[in-house]
């Protein structure tokens, strides 16, 4: 395949809701992204672990093909042959399963409507799959689907072949449903409450489906058998209706939820309006351009580009809007938390382990405003809950560890306090409460928190896993509250608690292995310590990849370590290691292993989160080659544009926006330090159009698959040598300009006011 530079040129007004894109004879932005990436995988090996979201940016629905079996987290894989329906979900990720669901599926012959008598073959020759769009040729029924979306509907299109028997399956699964069809109308409504918890009790998902034609026959199905009820309630019911149709006949139906009631799913309904399919696929394809076209590259290849984009799409899914506009369009939502309809915004499905470290730094760049609905909805969720959720889907889920929603309140305030107005006072109350109280749920509030405000540390021996892990992500979420405890002018006193508790991470580090490890509650390291055993004192991983979260004082760990030397030595041994694992804890190898032991990149685990910003840290000891080197290399070789392209799963955004970030040429190592440690580029010109109407024009007219390496950078005309850039820089509008070629550049000074922020430089001014 012909390789080519990016021809295109965008023309954008300074607005983003106002630009208007133009591109030549290649492609658009939404051209490049292949919703398909990520998709090859299973339990026991992840490659991204996704599935062909058809969506809107942050829409409250997708729709996406079902391969898996009605209850299975692995809704579509690549690998699969038949497609048993076109599914409403809200997965955030086949590990959390998924909730508010039901499928469609067009058959002919007989009305089938069990999920595996119904399943046809397909093949990926015959399908299409864009963020605004997905078809496929069902081949045992001769049909074609497609669909189309809005934030909260769907546009349904099938194309039948001539059959006195053709039929439209609507199945609103287990767990509690009903149905019931209106001929007169040529509707069905209904509700699902299949979920997979982190719901009240009086969870439903109410549906309306509109069809464009009169039903030839109606029946519905109770369990295993079909009748011709027009109504009915039970454990699994559903809907088959009938059409006689001819070759190459078009039947349409509009497709609409709530979780609020059916009369919602009406009014929702309405933003597909009086639009055909066709429009209302153009208007997805704008909506989608707009949207990637805040971020215009040139001068990569077209296998960059579509990863790079592709990248940009998956960070524009989750959180996903969680909220609904009644009939006087106002803001409006079903509260996940109480299973009360409240007003004001709601957001969910995002696990804060996860997105704090670049989802959410990305948003606060590139969608202030959208962050700060969010905060409005983590407001809600406080109040509704009396927490905020470090793992919502819907509700509070009990998985993994930390108390991260406190870098994400913090950074949003930080960065963008001067702009937007919610009441970031509820919001640090939220976040004291969290930091000092164990919740109704392990990965709720501070697991382990008396031990740790006693101690500065979760001990090891009083059974509460994951401990090491727990007390450096505790460590990193105190600075986040210190920082933020200073921004608003809070006591000394209450200052000076969250700064003290930010340096317990020292309580683990080791100074005989110069790695973090677990401490016993009377004070000593665990005995027979290896380094390579995943889990146990850490989270899905071992200690050579926890020893580096320390976020917010990177040069606290260098002093730790011995000098600058020595700490790039360790880094050095990250990838000089052999993948060697310890996996007795989880007793098996769970995937995150087997992820790192195929990379052939020694420990370095880029599979999952815990070490995304290690590579960045050579900035701070003066090796800055090294992180340029070590990005180009994971940007080549842990991403590709293909069905297998993550090495490990994509959660959320997060393992894209390292992607996203890094393609920029700066990556946020501290989201709450308002840095971004500065890495190398991976195109040779890139603009960003910001919503405040400024630009961030990056060059590097020189870049290439050899010339990784940066010799100089210029902002705004001016030599620049300092190793970050700060959140001010980049808002204000910038002109980035890096000179790239082929050879390490040892020159580059490194005194202490260069060196990105860490909180022991804070202490020695």
């Amino acid at each position: 395949m012909r390789l080519f530079l990016l021809g295109f040129i965008f023309f954008s007004s300074q607005l983003i809701e106002a630009q208007t894109i133009i591109s030549t004879e290649f492609n658009e932005p939404v051209d490049f992204v292949n919703p398909l990436i990520g998709s090859d995988s299973k339990p026991s090996l992840s490659n991204g672990n996704t599935y062909p979201a058809i969506a809107l940016p942050w829409g409250m629905n997708f729709w996406t093909p079902q391969t898996g079996k009605m209850g299975d987290g692995w809704i579509y894989t690549y690998s699969a042959d038949k497609i048993r329906g076109f599914k409403q979900t809200h997965a955030p990720s086949p590990w959390m399963n998924d909730y508010g669901q039901f499928s469609i599926m067009p058959v002919t012959g007989k009305p089938v409507f069990n999920e595996d008598e119904r399943a046809s073959w397909f093949s990926h020759k015959s399908e299409i799959s864009k963020p605004y769009y997905y078809s496929v040729y069902l081949a045992d029924y001769d049909i074609t689907t497609e669909i189309t979306p809005t934030e909260r509907a769907a546009y349904f299109k099938f194309t039948f072949p001539e059959n006195d028997k053709s039929y439209v399956v609507i199945d609103a699964f287990d767990g509690g449903s009903y149905i019931k069809i209106l001929p007169k109308e040529n509707k069905i409504i209904g509700y699902s409450t299949k979920n997979s918890k982190g719901v009240p009790a009086n969870f439903k998902n109410y549906f309306v489906i509109q069809f464009d034609e009169p039903f030839e026959e109606i029946n519905t199905f109770n369990r295993k058998s079909l009748s011709k009820a027009s109504e009915v309630t039970n454990d699994h019911v559903g809907a088959v209706v009938g059409f006689k149709t001819k070759k190459g006949e078009i039947i349409t139906a509009k497709v609409a939820s709530s979780f609020i009631s059916i009369e919602q799913a009406e009014l929702n309904l309405k933003e597909i309006g009086s639009d055909d399919f066709e429009k209302t696929k153009k208007k997805g394809r704008e909506i989608w351009n707009k949207s990637l076209g805040a971020i215009i590259t040139e001068g990569g290849t077209k296998d960059q580009n579509q990863m790079f984009y592709s990248c940009l799409y998956r960070t524009m899914l989750f959180p996903r809007k969680f909220y609904e506009l009644d009939k006087d369009g106002n803001i409006t939502h079903y509260s996940p938390y109480n299973g009360k309809v409240l007003p004001g915004y709601m957001f969910t499905d995002t696990g804060f382990w996860d997105t704090f470290r670049a989802l959410f730094p990305l948003l606060n760049i590139m969608r202030p405003n959208l962050n700060a609905n969010i905060q409005e909805g983590l407001i809600n969720a406080y109040k509704e809950s009396g927490w905020l959720p470090e793992w919502g889907s819907p509700g509070l889920r009990n998985v993994m560890i930390g108390n991260n929603s406190a870098s994400v309140v913090a950074e949003a305030y930080l960065k963008n306090k001067d702009t937007y107005k919610y009441d970031i006072e509820t919001l640090y109350e939220a976040l004291k409460h969290g930091a000092n109280s164990e919740g109704p749920l392990n990965a709720v509030g501070r697991f382990g928190v008396n031990y740790y405000n006693k101690l500065g540390y979760v001990p090891y021996d009083v059974s509460i896993n994951e401990s090491a892990a727990r007390t450096l992500e505790y460590a990193y979420d105190d600075f986040s509250i210190y920082q933020l405890a200073k921004a608003l002018g809070k006591p000394k006193e209450e200052i000076d608690l969250y700064k003290n508790r930010s340096l317990n991470y020292k309580n683990l580090f080791d100074p005989e292995t110069k790695l973090m490890r677990g401490k016993l509650e009377n004070g000593k390291f665990t005995s027979q310590f290896n380094p390579y055993k995943w889990g146990d004192a850490f989270t899905e991983g071992n200690s050579w990849h926890y020893t580096w979260s320390v976020f917010h004082d990177v040069q606290g760990l260098i002093d730790l370590m011995g000098g600058k030397n020595k700490f790039v030595k360790k880094l050095d041994q990250v990838f000089s290691l052999e993948p060697i694992f310890d996996e007795t804890y989880y007793k098996s190898v769970i995937h995150e292993i087997r992820e790192m032991q195929i990379a052939n990149m020694g420990q370095y685990a880029h599979g999952n989160h815990p070490i995304h910003h290690m590579i960045y840290l050579y900035m701070y000891a003066g090796t800055p080659w090294k992180t340029q080197y070590w990005v180009r290399e994971t940007l080549n070789r842990m991403y590709k544009p293909t069905p297998d392209g993550y090495c490990g799963d994509e959660d959320n955004g997060q393992t894209s926006a390292w992607y996203v970030f890094s393609a920029l040429g700066f990556y946020p190592v501290c989201p709450t330090c308002n840095e971004y440690v500065i890495g190398a580029p991976l195109f040779k010109r890139v603009t960003i159009n910001l919503e405040n109407g400024k630009q961030i024009v990056i060059n590097a007219p020189d870049n290439s698959q050899e010339n990784k390496y940066v010799q100089n950078i210029f902002l705004n005309g001016t030599e620049y040598n300092k190793n970050y850039f700060s959140h001010q820089d980049l808002m204000n509008g910038a002109a980035i300009h890096f000179e790239m070629n082929n050879s390490e550049n040892k020159d580059r000074e490194n005194r202490k006011s260069e060196v990105p922020f860490s909180l022991s430089n804070e202490n020695k001014l």
